[in-house]
C-alpha cells in the first residue's frame, strides 16, 4: 500500500517517528500542503491508497480525482476538513483519533485561567527587568490577583475534556456547574448540570469544551455575553468559531468581561487584524493545547493503530460509517 501524509509537521516536527506507518507500506510524508490549492493536494496524493491529513482539506472534488483512495486517516480528533459524505459514498472509511489529548487540553485551560489570575509571565518579566531588586518593599504586583476557591466554574460541554477541567477546578476549591447536550453519568460526580442560561448567569469563569456544530457556532456572542456576570472570565481552547471574536473583544474593552484566555481562533493562524490582539486582558496562545510531546506521541500511535486496523479488515474510530 502507498501511504501519504499531507501535513505532518505539526504532529512531528522531528521529535517523533513515522516508522510505524512505514512498516505498513510505501510512505511519503509532506510537512505542509496548501490548504487552498486542490491541484497540489491531488498531485501529492498521487496513486496513494491511504491518505493522512490534519488540516489539509479533502473535498468531494479531490476524492473524485483520486478514485484509488481506500482509507483516510485524520491526525486529529476533528474531521471537518474531510467531505465525509463523499468518502462514504465511495466506501472510504474516515478514521479520527479521539481522546489522545484530554489531559493536555484540560491542563492548558487551567493554565490560561491561572495566568489571568496571577499574571505569572508578566511578573516574571518585571523581576528579570530589575523591578523587584529596586523595590522598596519585599513584594509588588502590577495586576489584580485572584483567588479561585469559592468561585463558580461553568463548563459548556461536559464530555471527557470538560470533566477533566471540572476535576481540576474542583481541586482548586471551585464550585463546578455544567451544561452539555448529554448528561454523562460520570459528570454528576464533579458538576451540577444546569440550563445554559443559568450557567451564564452564575459563573465567575465560563470554559468552553463543546464540539463545533452549526448550533454551537457563535455560541458566545453579544446576546449570551449580556447574560454573563459582569467581570467574568471566558476560556476557549476548544474550537475558535464557538465565539464571535468581535463581540468578545468589545466585551473585554468595555469591562463586561474581565478577561479571556483563548488557544484557538476563528481563522488560524490568527490574522494580524484580529480584534482579540488589541482587546484588553486577553491571553492568547497559538493552538498548543494538543501539542505536549506525550499527547502527540499518543496521537501518532493511535493513528498508526487505526491504519493497521483498516488493513486487518476491522476499521476503528470510523466517523462516517
Amino acid at each position: 500500500m502507498k501511504i501519504v501524509v499531507l501535513d505532518g509537521y505539526c504532529l512531528n516536527p522531528g521529535d517523533l517517528s513515522w516508522d510505524a506507518f512505514a512498516a505498513m507500506g510505501e510512505l511519503t510524508v509532506y510537512d505542509r500542503t496548501s490548504l487552498n490549492d486542490e491541484e497540489e493536494i491531488i498531485r501529492r496524493i498521487g496513486d496513494a491508497q491511504a491518505v493522512l491529513t490534519n488540516k489539509t482539506p479533502l473535498s468531494r472534488a479531490v476524492l473524485e480525482r483520486r478514485p484509488q483512495v481506500r482509507y483516510i486517516g485524520i491526525l486529529a480528533t476533528g474531521y471537518n476538513v474531510v467531505d465525509t459524505a463523499a468518502a462514504r459514498e465511495r466506501g472510504i472509511p474516515v478514521c479520527n483519533v479521539p481522546g489522545y489529548s484530554t489531559r493536555s487540553v484540560a491542563q492548558l485551560a487551567i493554565a490560561l485561567l491561572l495566568e489571568i489570575c496571577h499574571h505569572v509571565g508578566r511578573h516574571d518579566q518585571a523581576v528579570h527587568a530589575g523591578r523587584w531588586s529596586a523595590c522598596p518593599d519585599y513584594c509588588f504586583w502590577d495586576y489584580p490577583l485572584i483567588e479561585l476557591a469559592g468561585k463558580t466554574m461553568g463548563i459548556i460541554g461536559y464530555g471527557s475534556i470538560g470533566q477533566a477541567v471540572g476535576e481540576i477546578a474542583g481541586a482548586l476549591g471551585m464550585e463546578v456547574i455544567a451544561n452539555s447536550r448529554h448528561s454523562w453519568p460520570d459528570g454528576t460526580k464533579t458538576a451540577q448540570y444546569v440550563p445554559l442560561e443559568e450557567l451564564l448567569r452564575r459563573s465567575d469563569v465560563v470554559s468552553l469544551h463543546c464540539p463545533l456544530f452549526p448550533e454551537t457556532r457563535g455560541l458566545i456572542n453579544r446576546e449570551t455575553i449580556a447574560q454573563m456576570k459582569d467581570g467574568s472570565i471566558l476560556l476557549n481552547n476548544s474550537r475558535g468559531p464557538l465565539i464571535v471574536e468581535r463581540d468578545v473583544a468589545d466585551a473585554l474593552n468595555s469591562g463586561k468581561l474581565y478577561a479571556a484566555g483563548v488557544d484557538v481562533a476563528d481563522t488560524e493562524p490568527l490574522p494580524a487584524e484580529s480584534p482579540l490582539l488589541t482587546a484588553k486582558n486577553c491571553v492568547i496562545t497559538p493552538h498548543i493545547s494538543w501539542a505536549p510531546l506525550e499527547a502527540r506521541r499518543r496521537l501518532m500511535r493511535m493513528a498508526a493503530e487505526n491504519l493497521g486496523a483498516f488493513l486487518a479488515g476491522a476499521p476503528a474510530n470510523v466517523v462516517n460509517p
